[in-house]
Parts: C-alpha cells; sequence; structure tokens
C-alpha cells in the first residue's frame, strides 16, 4: 500500500479532481491521505500558491511527486505514480 499526502482545500476544483483521479486508480494500492490546508497556519503559509500539492510517504520520509497536469486522465497519473514510486523505492 502507497501512503500519499494530498495538500488541498475545499472548494479548490484542481483538488477535487486530482482527489477523484487518484481514487479512481485500481492498477496500484494507494491511501490517500487529504490534508485540507485551511486547518494548520504552517500548511496554508506553505501551499495556498500551490496547491494541489502531493506527496508520497516512504517510511517516515514525505517525498514531494512532481505536480501532475489538471488535463492528465486517470491512466496517466496512474502510470506517473507507478513509475515515480518505482525509481525512488
Amino acid at each position: 500500500m502507497h501512503h500519499l499526502i494530498l495538500y488541498s482545500k475545499p472548494g479548490c476544483h484542481l483538488c477535487e479532481g486530482l482527489e477523484e483521479k487518484l481514487r479512481s486508480i485500481v492498477n496500484l494500492p494507494l491511501q490517500i491521505e487529504i490534508r485540507d490546508i485551511t486547518t494548520r497556519d504552517d500548511w496554508f503559509q506553505a501551499y495556498q500558491y500551490e496547491i494541489p500539492v502531493l506527496y508520497w510517504l516512504q517510511g517516515e520520509t514525505a517525498i514531494p511527486i512532481p505536480r501532475l497536469s489538471p488535463r492528465a486522465s486517470v491512466a496517466q497519473v496512474e502510470q506517473m505514480l507507478q513509475k515515480y514510486i518505482s525509481s525512488n523505492c
């Protein structure tokens, strides 16, 4: 199971679109943790202009995943994640 952290905020259509695509992936076991940046000032300050921001949690280390195009299909997102995760294992 691959643990992903998605920094998001309510009403962000890009965040909602990425979350929907991540939840649609079937060939890669994912645990998706959504972190609402409006609940913590440090998250808000860090990500307010960058969301959605995605990290892959490998052990205790959060590794940033390169920004995905909002136009990427579910298959493209899955392929990029598989490639990224396998190259960082």
